[in-house]
């Protein structure tokens, strides 16, 4: 029988991982503040791309996309997926850069606040229902000007073995401008194809605590599936919500064969 630690990195390797995300940080805090004001829009979203992509080689982060991401050309677009990693918003990123809602306390953290602010991510006061308002107004104004954006209708995050009901007022903004609606369900494993709930950024969990984790993987697969956009006609918010929902779950848990169950044993065909 192999012993636990012989899964995991070493304590060398997980201090390099830690002090080059440290250093990418860093990198990223100096364009956003220097560079970005000079950079054109798609220079902008190119850089949070590549940006994105790097941060996740560093943490050992294989990313794995099925399915047909959106057309530069699908705007207004909006993507609604399942929420299960503060690494969720950097495998978005690193395929099509878009627009975030978070919750406001993301904006008091240490550099990734700032950073979030800096690449347009709107901030939302959870606790304050007419906040809710406010923020739909700006994601319409931001989609209606060609910008990408993402919510995570959950409104919190998972260890990714089961999901949420969705919240449909955040895909009012959707429905008000005629955006093109596109599922995204992610999943994350570790190397054996197991499901990596050291990814999971839940619980009583922090960032740092989650980071700590994940730098223990040797590596990390995250699997983006792009469903099918949406049809966006004629449809009430929540009936979109609950449609989101149905492809999310279809594509992380399929059916078994009696068609009377959901089992997650059935990921990583649907994730392939």
């Amino acid at each position: 029988m192999v012993a636990m630690s012989d899964h995991l990195t070493s304590r060398a390797t997980r201090l390099l991982r830690l002090l080059r995300v440290g250093l990418h940080l860093a990198r990223g805090v100096a364009i956003a503040g220097l560079l970005c004001p000079f950079m054109s829009t798609a220079r902008w979203r190119a850089e949070v791309k590549r940006w994105s992509r790097q941060l996740l080689a560093i943490l050992a982060v294989k990313l794995e996309v099925g399915g047909e991401p959106p057309p530069a050309a699908a705007r207004p677009l909006m993507l609604v997926a399942n929420h299960v990693s503060w690494l969720d918003v950097f495998a978005i990123d690193a395929v099509l850069p878009v627009r975030f809602v978070a919750r406001s306390e993301v904006r008091t953290w240490p550099v990734i606040g700032w950073l979030s602010k800096k690449v347009g991510t709107f901030f939302i006061r959870r606790a304050r229902r007419h906040d809710t308002a406010r923020v739909n107004e700006m994601l319409v104004e931001a989609m209606h000007n060609g910008d990408p954006v993402a919510v995570f209708p959950e409104a919190t995050t998972t260890d990714g073995s089961a999901m949420l009901k969705f919240h449909s007022s955040l895909l009012q903004p959707a429905v008000i401008a005629g955006a093109t609606i596109c599922p995204v369900a992610i999943r994350y494993e570790r190397a054996d194809g197991t499901p990596c709930v050291e990814a999971a950024y839940d619980g009583d969990k922090s960032v740092w605590d989650t980071l700590k984790l994940i730098v223990t993987q040797p590596e990390i697969r995250a699997r983006l599936v792009f469903l099918p956009p949406l049809e966006n006609r004629g449809l009430h918010r929540r009936e979109l919500a609950h449609a989101a929902r149905e492809a999310i779950a279809r594509s992380l848990f399929p059916p078994v064969r009696d068609n009377r169950t959901e089992t997650a044993g059935g990921l990583l065909t649907a994730a392939r």
